[in-house]
């Protein structure tokens, strides 16, 4: 089955969509919430769920294979949920990255549920996404000393066996949505948390699991929320569980602990499913930078001069001539990444290397963006000064460049996690 570069009509009719939202709802007000930090947009929300619900299954993507009641029968279409998401995820981060990560929905916690969770589980835990309020959903792993080494987290879930309950103790740091996931808003719906813990300390890797903690559940509270350089209307939780409660089948997938690292690969598969999202997410800050920097340089007479050798291009030119590839070329990566998660193809190489080169893309093309424009692109009268502090999350949550790194390093040369550090 060969790529298409040209996207479906599903893909494109959803950027048009969310153009306007981005335009109309998003960029005004991008100002207004990098300046009231942790102020909940609830507007943007309430507006977002409804639109969500009015599609299938309560998520921007199409039903799988892009069949329904009226398909049913023709000709099976090829999958693009990845790729849908991925068009809509740029497009909404365009307008502003932090009022994107504020989207009703799973998030992480849904993709984790997704990876781990067995086919009851996804039924029970995904359904509460299209009903009547907006709900979130977090994942919670990183903690004080298991940053980028997820497989020394430290968290405890013991199994009370006279309630057939599971009693969890730790603290977890940087939880991306934590707050509007865990507290109980008037306005929102019950959202949860995925906790990643470990039932068998000597198993290693093979005892880390993830278990679904639902909003309000006692011994659980949010400690602080993190101020941020970027992104700041996005809340991010410091969590502690303290002797938490949670039901025995919150455990998602087998809580038998076997020779295998099965809970673990559960967790990296999370990531490579949304890792090319993340790299997405930073190209629509790239694209709004790049896009910025053209209309200024326009209004200034200054025009492009495609097709011209480099040596009769001025500099100004070549930066932005550079610029363009870096986003096409970091935009194609992603494509790749999504379409393999669509057509159900390992792409744990393909996920790592879209995100090491988003992160890489957004940071230089926004960096060179307030170059370019000089004493005014480092004030506060553009956004582009804001949209470099948003650029930077891309290259350190969901696995820091240097860590993705090794993941591509070790799948090429074929080394282990233990050979390759």
């Amino acid at each position: 089955m060969a790529i298409e570069f040209e996207p479906p009509q599903p893909v494109t009719q959803a950027q048009t969509v969310l153009k306007t939202v981005a335009e109309e709802m998003m960029r005004p007000r991008s100002r207004y919430f990098d300046e009231h930090e942790h102020e909940i947009p609830w507007d943007y929300i309430e507006f977002m769920h409804l639109a969500i619900k009015t599609t299938r299954g309560g998520t921007l993507a199409p039903p799988e294979n892009g069949r329904d009641g009226e398909q049913a029968g023709k000709e099976k279409r090829q999958p693009i949920a990845y790729q849908l998401m991925a068009a809509q995820i740029e497009a909404l981060a365009w307008g502003d990255l932090g009022m994107y990560h504020c989207l009703p929905g799973g998030g992480l916690g849904a993709a984790a549920v997704h990876s781990a969770g067995t086919p009851e589980q996804k039924t029970k835990f995904l359904a509460r996404f299209n009903e009547e309020k907006p709900t979130f959903a977090a994942m919670s792993m990183t903690e004080s000393g298991a940053g980028s080494d997820t497989s020394a987290i430290r968290t405890r879930a013991v199994l009370d066996k006279a309630t057939d309950e599971w009693v969890i103790n730790g603290e977890k740091i940087f939880v991306t949505g934590g707050d509007k996931s865990f507290t109980e808003y008037s306005k929102l719906g019950k959202g949860f948390i995925v906790v990643w813990a470990s039932i068998d300390p000597e198993a290693g890797r093979a005892g880390m699991r993830a278990f679904v903690v639902e909003s309000g559940t006692p011994g659980v509270r949010i400690t602080r929320l993190e101020h941020k350089m970027g992104m700041r209307v996005s809340d991010t939780a410091a969590i502690i569980l303290q002797d938490a409660r949670v039901p025995f089948d919150h455990l998602l997938g087998s809580p038998a602990v076997e020779k295998t690292t099965e809970g673990f690969k559960g967790a990296m598969a999370t990531f490579d499913a949304t890792r090319p999202l993340v790299a997405a997410s930073g190209l629509g800050v790239a694209r709004a930078a790049l896009e910025f920097v053209k209309e200024k340089l326009a209004d200034e007479g200054v025009q492009i001069r495609y097709g011209l050798p480099r040596n009769k291009l001025t500099s100004i030119e070549r930066d932005v001539i550079e610029m363009e590839i870096m986003l096409r070329s970091a935009w194609l990566m992603v494509i790749k990444a999504v379409w393999m998660a669509d057509n159900a193809k390992p792409n744990g190489l393909e996920s790592a290397m879209s995100k090491v080169k988003a992160g890489d893309v957004v940071t230089r093309i926004t960096q060179k963006a307030v170059e370019l424009m000089g004493p005014p692109g480092y004030s506060r009268e553009f956004l582009l000064e804001k949209w470099f502090r948003d650029a930077r999350i891309t290259d350190i949550y969901e696995g820091t460049g240097q860590i993705n790194r090794l993941v591509v390093a070790r799948q090429i040369l074929g080394y282990s996690g233990k050979e390759l550090r």
